[in-house]
């Protein structure tokens, strides 16, 4: 079932063309990943399917009955309202069910308000809405709903308006990059989320691990033109590197045998055969693939780093607190050349406090932090990105140097800096303010450089920038011979530059890892298991129940909540119904089935029923206690 359709799509900005003739179209259940360079287009691309930017020329179809939820890069609320408001639909009978099923759990003594809530609640099939509310807003860390948009970050509301599309349960949805503002425990629970889902995405990401465990289509506009590649970002790769190669041989084969044609076509009076004339036409074809150029140019990243002596950076006995929240509890670390550091932690655990205590941006409340006199710092942050929207873009580098000097004592100009970052020569003397977003943070990142830097700290340096940018930036830091420091949620970036983990556990404590964000949650999940096998070896042993013995409380427990009770005799139906779904398809995969998709197709539904069946005996056990 075709869910978009785009036909022939057309957009450019006065002579520059964005994109011409976009043809594409995105099934139910696909998975599709749209990739494409800073600066051509990906922003407006999703603007025009949102219906808030224009096109030249083509079409854009959605089907008609199909529901699309649409998170933007930079959401817009109105700041009057609360998040609750934002949230919530008041018009949605099922959001008014809940809200009453809520308020008569407050007043549990008005039994008929309490019973009125609950038939409510089945009449409109409002319990899975209520428990997909409580798990998105839980995992996103949201918890005061009538606090006000205009109270919250940027952050804060990026992760609103995911909430926001997530509850609302869409057919379709499209997100522009979805893991910005989220930490890693965030991000993994969002794979998962839509992994699981049978929901249809168009996404914008650079973040390479949820490309390759989300999407099953990537989507790639280069050189004006689109490919299609159906597969993962492993897959993408693999086959881009094969269509570049094909295409350079073809340029090739063709620019040898122009030159042959070329000779015949000088020496031949004009064509008055049939034949001559159809190797003159196929001579102009030979000719234009001849002169075809593929845009191979890369951001060249090349600094003079200052020299480290031998102090680098101490902290002693280093503490410090915002009242009730602890950031770091007498946390000592001396560093060492060619330290590769990363920071992991929950939004909120102080991350970004502790990397301007480094900088003496603020102050220990206890505690001594010493810098080494050859040290300079290179601080990219977020907050830190202050480009002049009025400035010129040369400008904005001649305010920091007019000649940049290189390593081996080479010297080049500002005009020169900036074409190795990929701002060609046209782009100069635009204003910033007409960069994209990627493109912003690209000449950010270089005002950073510019200054050789020997101890580099970078707080989520990956946000907007693209593939290709994020590749170099990697290649860089991999030969940098002075000290790192990376606050990132994109683990393929940590997992390729660290050596050790800063772990921000809470209430102050920082414990150091060795080994990089993948290692660190292999170790946490073994953990976590060797911690549940325990706890079962210990779990005492359930007796039987003796009527002359209880107390108050363990009488209580013993007894169905109505609500309970609704769902213990909900989950006997659906346990029925689960069983009868696996042996269908257990049968259906015992047959022999020649289509590899559809049976690809039914050996995830039958993984699905299975987990979903085991999940819920769980519960019918856990509740037939008490039956």
């Amino acid at each position: 079932m075709n869910y978009l359709s785009v036909e022939n799509l057309t957009k450019s900005f006065g002579i520059r063309v964005l994109f011409e003739n976009l043809t594409f179209g995105i099934e139910k259940g696909q998975k599709v990943a749209f990739i494409a360079k800073n600066g051509t287009g990906k922003s407006t691309f999703l603007n025009i399917l949102a219906g808030k930017e224009g096109y030249d020329s083509g079409n854009v179809i959605f089907r008609k009955d199909v529901k699309v939820g649409i998170l933007d890069q930079m959401p817009v609320f109105n700041e009057e309202s609360t998040i609750s408001e934002v949230l919530f639909d008041a018009d949605s009978d099922q959001i008014k069910a809940i809200l009453a099923y809520e308020k008569a759990i407050d007043n549990p003594d008005d039994n008929e308000k309490m019973q009125e809530a609950f038939e409510q609640m089945d009449l409109l099939n409002a319990w899975d809405y209520e428990v997909r509310i409580k798990q998105v807003l839980g995992q996103l860390n949201i918890h005061d709903l009538e606090q006000n948009v205009g109270e919250l970050s940027g952050g804060q509301k990026k992760r609103i308006a995911l909430a926001q599309v997530l509850i609302d349960d869409p057919d379709f949805i499209i997100l522009d990059e979805p893991t910005n503002h989220l930490d890693i425990d965030m991000i993994e629970w969002l794979e998962n989320y839509l992994t699981k889902e049978n929901t249809t995405i168009l996404m914008v990401t650079h973040d390479r691990y949820f490309l390759e465990r989300v999407c099953n289509e990537i989507i790639e506009l280069d050189d004006e033109t689109l490919y299609k590649y159906k597969g993962n970002y492993s897959y993408y790769l693999e086959k881009k590197q094969e269509r570049e190669e094909v295409f350079e041989a073809n340029v090739d084969k063709a620019k040898n045998l122009y030159r042959k044609e070329l000779e015949w076509m000088r020496r031949q009076p004009k064509a008055r055969g049939t034949k001559a004339k159809s190797r003159e036409d196929a001579f102009y074809k030979t000719e234009k693939t001849a002169h075809l150029k593929k845009d191979n140019s890369k951001v060249a990243m090349e600094i003079d780093m200052s020299r480290l002596g031998g102090k680098i950076l101490e902290i002693h006995n280093a503490n410090k607190a915002f009242g009730d929240l602890n950031v770091l509890d007498n946390f000592n670390y001396i560093f060492k050349r060619r330290e590769r550091v990363g920071i992991v932690g929950k939004n909120g655990v102080g991350k970004t406090t502790f990397l301007d205590l480094i900088l003496e941006k603020q102050a220990l409340d206890s505690g001594r932090i010493e810098h080494g006199e050859t040290v300079v710092f290179g601080y990219y942050t977020q907050s830190g990105m202050k480009l002049k929207d009025n400035k010129k873009v040369i400008e904005t580098i001649k305010d920091i140097a007019e000649v940049i000097p290189m390593s081996k004592g080479r010297k080049i100009t500002a005009a020169q800096l900036l074409e190795r970052f990929l701002f060609p020569k046209h782009m100069h003397y635009n204003l910033v303010e007409k960069l994209s977003g990627g493109e912003k943070r690209r000449l950010y990142l270089l005002t950073i450089l510019i200054k050789n830097p020997n101890f580099l700290i970078l707080d989520e340096p990956t946000n907007d920038l693209d593939l290709l940018t994020l590749n170099v930036l990697e290649d860089f830091l991999m030969e940098f011979q002075g000290c790192l420091i990376i606050v990132t949620h994109d683990r393929y970036f940590m997992d390729k530059l660290v050596d050790h983990l800063f772990v921000f556990e809470g209430d102050g404590k920082i414990k150091d890892f060795l080994g990089n964000y993948n290692d660190y949650r292999f170790k946490v999940k073994e953990v976590a298991t060797a911690q549940k096998t325990i706890e079962k070896k210990e779990k005492p042993v359930v007796k039987s129940f003796d009527s002359t013995k209880e107390d108050k409380n363990s009488k209580s427990k013993t007894k169905f909540s109505y609500k309970e009770k609704l769902e213990f005799e909900q989950l006997e139906k659906d346990l029925e119904l689960l069983e009868v779904k696996k042996e269908e398809l257990g049968n259906q995969l015992n047959e022999t089935i020649a289509d590899h998709e559809e049976l690809m197709k039914i050996t995830k539904e039958f993984g699905k029923v299975t987990q979903e069946l085991d999940t819920k005996t769980d519960r019918w056990l856990e509740l037939s206690e008490f039956a």
